[in-house]
């Protein structure tokens, strides 16, 4: 990896993907970097299959709802309230992963984007594998997210109900009713604005990263690592037969939601996006390996699915500076 990042030297939309050598499947953390690696896996890794779990489970509670509110009777209300408080208490689970990834994601990026981000990589692979499962989160949250609209239809029942005066369950004897009230009608109103994006934690994701690049004047070098990311996560897959098109060991599609994933942040990070001729993203490239990959339709990562994230949460595929190749392929 000594030379991961003049490896990117000749630019290009044709350029061959530079291997570079990153074993990211098999990478652990040193003891150098263990305490940091501890820290923010605790954080946001170790709490991922709990949150995408309660997600897959929900049920709407449009029925109940729909009875209350045509024949508001207190039984009615009351279970319509019960059923939308689960729906609540798990997108406050949600909501506060979402300020869990605001908080640390830059801490993350400090390590590995200050400085000499070739030697940076290096030596915090742990880290830099740690930064492709929450990238791989956030694009299974997001999907399972936008497979369940009536999650703010029930968040906008329980809205309706605050405004009315009915409280949630306070577990502070010491806050006044009133107190409660407004706590929980702030963090509604906090809720309700992450949940009404179609994809809030890339959102939250984007937003942060951008924030975080413009607060230390680091955008080529976020840009430079998620570069590094977005090829070693080709190479991984290539190396696995996809563009064979042979079918892909279980559990090898978590390196196309990476790449997919580095490659829409790519192109929000820098000035001129990763579709430009420029760019050291061969999107030509990745898009046949995504079309190549045999995963069943019903899959989060099938192709429909990583093409829809590519096209519709990218910031400049549309520019008059990308080429038209590029756009043709990206509709195809």
């Amino acid at each position: 990896m000594g030379q991961i990042l003049s490896s990117f030297s000749i630019r290009g939309g044709d350029a061959i993907v530079p291997d570079l050598g990153f074993d990211i499947e098999n990478a652990k953390p040193s003891p150098e970097e263990s305490e940091l690696y501890n820290q923010l896996a605790a954080l946001l890794v170790q709490p991922a299959p709990t949150l995408l779990g309660s997600l897959k489970q929900y049920r709407p509670a449009s029925d109940l709802i729909r009875d209350a509110i045509a024949s508001p009777t207190p039984d009615n209300e009351d279970k319509a309230w019960d059923a939308v408080l689960p729906t609540v208490d798990m997108l406050r689970d949600f909501y506060e992963y979402a300020s869990e990834i605001e908080e640390n994601i830059p801490r993350l990026l400090g390590v590995l984007c200050q400085g000499d981000v070739t030697k940076n990589l290096e030596r915090h692979q742990g880290l830099t594998r740690l930064f492709a499962d929450i990238l791989d989160f956030v694009f299974e949250f997001d999907h399972l997210k936008m497979r369940n609209p009536t999650l703010q239809n029930d968040f906008s029942y329980y809205r309706r109900m605050l405004q009315r005066g009915r409280y949630g369950r306070s577990t502070d004897e010491n806050v006044s009713d009133l107190r409660n009230a407004m706590l929980e009608d702030d963090q509604a109103n906090r809720i309700s604005l992450f949940i009404a994006y179609p994809t809030p934690m890339l959102k939250r994701l984007i937003d942060t990263s951008t924030e975080f690049v413009t607060k230390n004047r680091l955008q080529k070098s976020v840009s430079d690592c998620l570069a590094v990311l977005w090829s070693t996560c080709f190479h991984t897959v290539n190396k696995k037969g996809a563009l064979k098109s042979q079918q892909l060991p279980e559990g090898s599609t978590f390196f196309l939601k990476v790449m997919v994933v580095s490659i829409i942040l790519y192109d929000h990070i820098d000035s001129h996006g990763a579709f430009t001729k420029n760019s050291p993203i061969n999107i030509k490239h990745s898009v046949k390996i995504i079309q190549n990959v045999h995963v069943p339709s019903t899959d989060e990562s099938s192709t429909s699915n990583l093409m829809s994230a590519l096209r519709y949460n990218s910031k400049h595929l549309n520019d008059d500076s990308t080429p038209k190749g590029i756009k043709n392929v990206m509709a195809a």
